[in-house]
């Protein structure tokens, strides 16, 4: 006998995950991801963005490109139908996108099909890479003085259409930024046309790939030998974004992000990844791309009677003398875990070797008498 109460249905998240950095999430995206059951995400996005993804979701890659680790591609209608599908069964979906979805993101495909079901959903944009790629490359990509206007053009048009929606020779006399997407396959089309509409053959041309990803790539050149630098398509693989105007000259002054001191480095971390945040945090900001493998692992000992023994003891010794901040966690866990806390060192000196061992002592509540 049905109960006469609604049934539970989920909802859908379309987020943006920006064009790379996983610091470039936003706040909002970063809180949708966190309620997720199911995450269904673009090969373009970062892994690192995943992390946030709750221990217990379905995680699901909607398949990537490339003879090396490609994988089938769903389709859009595939897409779909699992988005309505999980949130039918009551459960929260985040649909992350790379960018912004709401540019060339194929958004109205997916929240046509959602309105249709009657499926609850929430939009949240990223950061676009056409965008993006100007700030990170050292090219604003509107300027005061020579530059009003910006541009978002896509390289790649729907197969179906009988004839292409873009008017070159409108673009050729736009008064400042050309930025395109997706432009890699069929620059031999867009550059010349341009060209031919009246755009100056020697107009600056910034072609970046992998933008705010630590091996971004930045090839400048011009609109008249970009079909040249971009073909093969194999030479300089998506994704890329292409930036055409004045503005480019900028970047001999204003590169900031292949500037730091460590950009190109490759750094291997075998700290485990919980002991090592902060100084990953330090060489990725002056450019590196940090590797995280741990080669140890922290945890309990296998035989805890000797700890215990010790914990017995405490008030027999004269100093106590800790090694490490994962020293400090584990003798302190085990000493709560006995009933009892700090008060237990008794007349008891401590010391420590060094100041993050020292540091990890003050977050108990006990000062260091030598470090």
């Amino acid at each position: 006998m049905a109960s006469g109460l609604p049934s539970v249905r989920g909802k859908v998240f379309l987020l943006g995950a920006g064009p790379g950095d996983p610091g470039l999430l936003t706040l909002r995206a970063l809180e949708a991801l966190q309620q997720a059951d199911v995450v269904l995400y673009d090969y373009l996005v970062n892994p690192v963005a995943l992390r946030h993804a709750r221990p217990d979701a379905e995680v699901i890659c909607l398949g990537k490109h490339g003879k090396a680790g490609g994988s089938r591609i769903w389709t859009q209608e595939e897409i779909n139908a699992r988005l309505i599908a999980d949130a039918e069964a009551g459960k929260k979906v985040a649909r992350l996108k790379s960018g912004d979805p709401t540019v060339f993101g194929r958004l109205n495909e997916e929240l046509s099909a959602l309105q249709e079901a009657g499926i609850d959903y929430e939009v949240t944009p990223g950061v676009t890479a056409g965008l993006a790629a100007g700030a990170f490359a050292g090219i604003p990509v509107t300027h005061r003085e020579f530059a009003s206007a910006v541009a978002l053009i896509t390289g790649q048009e729907t197969k179906s259409k009988t004839e292409s929606n873009l008017d070159y020779e409108a673009l050729a006399r736009f008064p400042g930024t050309l930025v395109f997407y997706m432009g890699v396959t069929t620059v031999k089309i867009w550059a010349p046309k341009l060209i031919e509409a009246g755009k100056p053959a020697d107009t600056p041309v910034a072609i970046i790939r992998r933008c705010s990803f630590p091996d971004q790539l930045t090839i400048t050149t011009t609109l008249g030998k970009a079909a040249e630098v971009l073909t093969p398509s194999e030479r300089i693989r998506p994704p890329v974004i292409v930036i055409v105007g004045g503005v480019v000259r900028q970047r001999e002054t204003l590169s900031w992000f292949e500037s730091r001191p460590l950009f190109g480095k490759r750094v291997l971390m075998t700290r485990p990844e919980e002991s090592g945040g902060e100084l990953t945090r330090l060489l990725e900001e002056r450019g590196a791309d940090v590797i995280v493998h741990p080669v140890i692992e922290i945890g309990p000992p296998e035989d805890a009677e000797p700890l215990n023994a010790a914990l017995e003891r405490l008030g027999d010794y004269q100093w106590v003398l800790f090694s490490s901040a994962n020293g400090v966690r584990g003798f302190f866990d085990a000493l709560y875990a006995s009933g009892r806390d700090a008060r237990a060192l008794g007349a008891a000196r401590v010391a420590a070797v060094g100041p993050g061992t020292a540091e990890a002592m003050l977050k108990y509540g006990v000062r260091c008498d030598v470090t």
